[in-house]
């Protein structure tokens, strides 16, 4: 009788022990859709019901012991009887009015002491506040709380639809909201903007320049790391922030151009200020309150007279001296890489070649509160982005119009940006080459040899995609109670074919290792091959991992699938309906891991190095968010190792190494481009490739040679190494 009392009484202390555990994942479930509604046709004051009553029920200033900091709660309720920026104004980040408003807003949302008190803060500034205001400062206390950070913010292109869609998409999308009545299946084909104006060649690449998925990842990483958060002032120790800034858009630069190459486009181009910028830009959108966006023409001048023409010339603001400053910013920029040092604010000499000297440099061009002198170097890509825009003066705070370069869901979609950001990577670059190469020592893993690559066929294709625009409709305070509109929009996006890479590595003992891989060029848009010191810059890394060695061969298996690239983001709906929390995505799009290639075939690069495990040495309380193209720091190693330096090619094949050719075949047609014929036309062209059979590719393990010849060509030519030198 004891022992069944016992067994009895464990079973009462192990149900109690589960249903604590229970409760808290169903408040925190509870809090999470919570949160998603805030986000519910953000374009129009909430009418919620629970959201009507905190925002008049709550008062700020009579709870100011509940915010860590109440005197920052002061200087907001101090702005907010100023008055803010007007509901359903244009929201432009990189106006400082607009950014001073929100970065308050964030500081009393991230500083509320609890999850109630962030929640009815949120609530009253969803009622009272700005929406693009609100929706800013909102997802960035989401993903900096503790009590909040993993919860997965829902897509910002079902968010913001009209950051992402046509103006013919959205007023189709209202013509059936007005006229017609909810009906789950029902969509709307999405065309790029090159549909109704091509005023540039290079609208040819919108799939991928407005791609929803692209615009979304870097919406949210300039989420996850704010350029004018204080690090310091939220306590958190960033690990390498400059490198991590610069790695992020080398990749995507490099990600870009391989892209250009499918498409028979060449580097990405370059600008003078004191010129015209050839590359117009048509964006085919308009804002919320039917304001459009701005848009440049091709030819374009910058010329201060002729870019404020029948427009002040004054102190009104700094945009109309844009084009002296970002002149004066990137000469004095020059200047330190040349000399070797930057000025801080008092003065002082700061040595930039030293082993922090790149995330000096770094912080600079990204203009953020570490920069060591702000005034002096400026805030060069903000004045770039409004010049490079072409956007017009506002009549005054509250009327601004931002270029499609001044929104970070939309700055993608404009050839400019690549533009810009190549020209941001080519100051990096001016530094990294008074660095010295690689020597053989520093690539070699003593020991170990990559014999070979093994690659299933490479396919790409495109199909369709689905997203919800129903937050670009206006509802009713009924409809608004639930989630009953569902309006769709088709797009064709692309994809690639499921494959498998295998590595083959011999190793002479046990060793922990990392296995960087990259997809790169071979050739140029007209067939010349480009040589490894200037390519370097063009290898996107697309793997990256741990593995422990065993004595004699190793064969490495890889999925496409396993890789750290993130399938399309969960929607809405999904994360409402759902009962267990979804995977937080933080990476590139997994559909454009590989260039689309070309229906005849391809050729690229995959390359590998193994390098011995480096361990993180990290000051404490360090966090190392993910960067690049969503790869994960794993060791020590600069970001982008081996092409993050300029190469000697004496020392840079080591036998850890291996240069594999692959072929990316695209099953549709190569003038297609996703824009310049109807979905239906693009329908019926895809079924006719499906019905081909992709050449098989010849496995690696079949060639006789360790690299490509072209690679090697120096091994029999005094070009590139002395005659007494012996290979």
């Amino acid at each position: 009788m004891r022992y069944i009392f016992v067994g009895l009484l464990v079973c009462i202390c192990a149900i109690s022990a589960l249903d604590g555990p229970k409760y808290e994942a169903d408040e925190k479930l509870r809090q999470y859709r919570d949160v998603l509604d805030l986000f519910k046709y953000l374009h129009q004051r909430t009418s919620l019901l629970k959201h009507v009553e905190i925002a008049n029920a709550f008062k700020i200033e009579d709870n100011l012991d509940k915010y860590t900091h109440p005197e920052l709660v002061k200087e907001f309720l101090h702005m907010y009887d100023k008055g803010l920026l007007p509901l359903d104004a244009i929201y432009g980040l990189f106006y400082d009015t607009h950014l001073e408003e929100a970065a308050a807003l964030f500081k009393i949302l991230y500083f509320a002491k609890d999850f109630d008190t962030f929640y009815k803060t949120a609530c009253w500034a969803r009622y009272h506040v700005n929406q693009g205001v609100f929706l800013y400062a909102l997802s960035i206390a989401l993903q900096n709380r503790q009590d909040t950070y993993q919860m997965v913010l829902p897509p910002i292109y079902e968010v913001n639809p009209y950051y992402f869609f046509n103006t013919e998409v959205i007023q189709k999308a209202q013509r059936y909201k007005q006229v017609g009545k909810p009906r789950p299946e029902f969509h709307i084909q999405a065309n790029y903007s090159g549909w109704y104006m091509n005023v540039h060649p290079e609208q040819a690449l919108s799939y991928f320049m407005e791609d929803v998925g692209i615009a979304a990842y870097y919406y949210f990483y300039n989420l996850y790391r704010p350029c004018w958060m204080n690090i310091e002032e939220l306590g958190v120790n960033t690990y390498k922030r400059g490198e991590q800034y610069y790695y992020f858009y080398q990749q995507l630069i490099a990600r870009f151009y391989l892209e250009r190459l499918s498409n028979h486009f060449g580097e990405i181009g370059t600008y003078d200020y004191e010129d015209a910028f050839e590359t117009g830009y048509y964006p085919s959108m308009t804002y919320p309150n039917g304001v459009q966006f701005p848009q440049r023409p091709n030819w374009a001048k910058f010329f201060t007279n002729y870019y404020n023409h029948g427009q002040s010339f004054s102190m009104k603001g700094l945009y109309p001296f844009a084009y002296y400053r970002v002149m004066d910013y990137e000469r004095r920029i020059r200047d330190a890489i040349d000399a070797g040092f930057v000025i801080s604010t008092d003065g002082k000499q700061v040595n930039i070649y030293t082993p922090e000297g790149f995330n000096i440099l770094a912080d600079i061009l990204e203009a953020n509160p570490q920069a060591v002198n702000l005034q002096y170097y400026g805030h060069l890509l903000v004045f770039a982005r409004h010049l490079i825009g072409y956007t017009q003066q506002p009549l005054d705070q509250y009327k601004t119009i931002p270029s499609a370069l001044e929104n970070f869901e939309t700055s993608l979609r404009d050839p400019g940006f690549w533009q810009l950001y190549k020209r941001l990577i080519l100051h990096f670059q001016n530094y990294k080459s008074n660095l010295h190469s690689y020597t053989y020592d520093e690539l070699n893993f003593s020991g170990v040899k990559v014999e070979g690559i093994d690659v299933d066929p490479l396919v790409t294709f495109f199909d369709n995609f689905d997203i919800d625009i129903s937050n670009a409709v206006y509802v009713s305070d009924e409809e608004f109670q639930g989630n009953g509109w569902n309006i769709h929009a088709r797009q064709f996006r692309l994809n690639h074919k499921p494959f498998t890479y295998k590595i083959k590595v011999n190793s002479a003992g046990t060793s922990e290792a990392v296995l960087r891989v990259f997809i790169g060029p071979k050739w140029d848009e007209y067939g010349r091959f480009i040589e490894i010191e200037d390519n370097r810059l063009n290898f996107v890394e697309i793997d990256r991992f741990k593995y422990v060695l065993k004595p004699g061969d190793n064969v490495i298996t890889r999925n496409s699938e396993e890789l750290l690239f993130n399938d399309d983001r969960t929607t809405f709906k999904s994360l409402y309906d759902t009962v267990e929390p979804a995977e937080k995505p933080h990476a590139f799009p997994k559909r454009f891991l590989l260039p689309k290639g070309r229906a005849s075939g391809q050729t690229f690069y995959m390359y590998v190095i193994v390098s011995p495990y480096k361990p993180l040495v990290l000051e404490k309380d360090a966090i190392v968010p993910i960067v690049g193209l969503g790869v994960e720091r794993l060791d020590d190693f600069d970001l982008g190792f081996p092409f993050d330096r300029p190469v000697d090619k004496r020392n840079f094949y080591v036998p850890n190494s291996f240069f594999q050719n692959v072929m990316i075949h695209h099953e549709g047609d190569d003038t297609i481009y996703g824009l310049t014929r109807s979905y239906d036309q693009l329908a019926a062209k895809d079924a006719e490739y499906s019905t081909q059979v992709s050449p098989t590719l010849k496995s690696a393990y079949s060639y006789n040679q360790e690299y490509d010849e072209l690679y090697f060509k120096y091994r029999s030519s005094n070009m590139y190494a002395p005659q007494s030198v012996r290979f």
